[in-house]
């Protein structure tokens, strides 16, 4: 079995700014194809984030990377991820802890969906957070261009106390349009995490599927004591830190379920 995730570099991506909602952050680019984008988790744009991108690139989507935090390519590191959180817990823009919050990152999301879907083949884009941004996917899916999102071990807002952890990281206006679009076909979604996450809260998945119903699909990696794949009850990064290519691996399974979700909704 591989000892690591998937890693990655940013040589032969694209980088540039974009600006949307009175928001300018770099986006990086690569390849062709339906449109994906994806949205890193904390720190920012980790090798293992981009080992992510770059499978998404090779199995033929054309993937956007913005940067809304941290610095691109950098590995993670104890010193490294502290001063990024200390930064998102005070930052207007991310709303870390707010409960019921329409978040100012999630519209300019949707202007780079948007943007995306103008330019990529297919009937529209996906969009995949991770961690922190996980729950930024759903919001980002308030726009028509959205018609698959995927919410990987969404930790916004901050689980401090039961309300945080069943908040759904979203507005009500917000979750309201997303529950409308899953009811009517437009929106399918995957929400992933592990079991005995607590930084991902059992509790925000069951507001999200008492809403989306069927539309919402949950994939849970056990993470329990004594489990077959031996991952730690602390495992949280399914899609990245987490992953190893190895056959037979949750983790990889789960990867490969979000690659085949994509295909179905952005290829018709």
């Amino acid at each position: 079995m591989a000892h690591h995730a998937p890693t990655a570099s940013l040589d032969g991506w694209i980088r540039a700014p974009f600006t949307g909602a009175g928001i300018t952050h770099d986006c990086f680019e690569k390849g062709g194809g339906p449109g994906v984008v994806l949205i890193p988790e904390l720190p920012g744009i980790t090798p293992e984030v981009l080992g992510l991108a770059e499978h998404l690139v090779e199995r033929g989507f054309t993937v956007v990377v913005p940067s809304p935090f941290g610095e691109p390519g950098r590995a993670a590191s104890t010193g490294y991820v502290l001063p990024v959180v200390a930064r998102l817990c005070v930052s207007a823009e991310f709303r870390a802890f707010a409960l019921d919050a329409r978040r100012p990152i999630t519209a300019y999301l949707r202007a780079v969906a948007a943007e995306l879907a103008a330019r990529t083949p297919g009937p529209g884009v996906g969009v995949i957070g991770m961690c922190f941004s996980g729950g930024f996917a759903l919001a980002t899916a308030v726009d028509e261009s959205v018609l698959a999102a995927v919410a990987s071990q969404p930790s916004a807002p901050f689980p401090v106390g039961a309300r945080r952890r069943a908040d759904p990281g979203m507005s009500a206006a917000e979750f309201d349009r997303v529950a409308e679009r899953a009811a009517s076909g437009e929106l399918c979604a995957i929400g992933l995490r592990f079991s005995h996450d607590a930084v991902s809260p059992a509790a925000r998945f069951r507001t999200l599927k008492q809403r989306l119903g069927d539309a919402f699909e949950v994939i849970t990696l056990d993470s329990s004591a004594g489990n077959p794949t031996g991952f730690r009850p602390s495992a949280h990064s399914v899609l990245t830190t987490e992953l190893r290519e190895a056959p037979g691996h949750p983790a990889l399974a789960a990867r490969e379920r979000v690659v085949a979700f994509l295909r179905e909704r952005l290829e018709r």
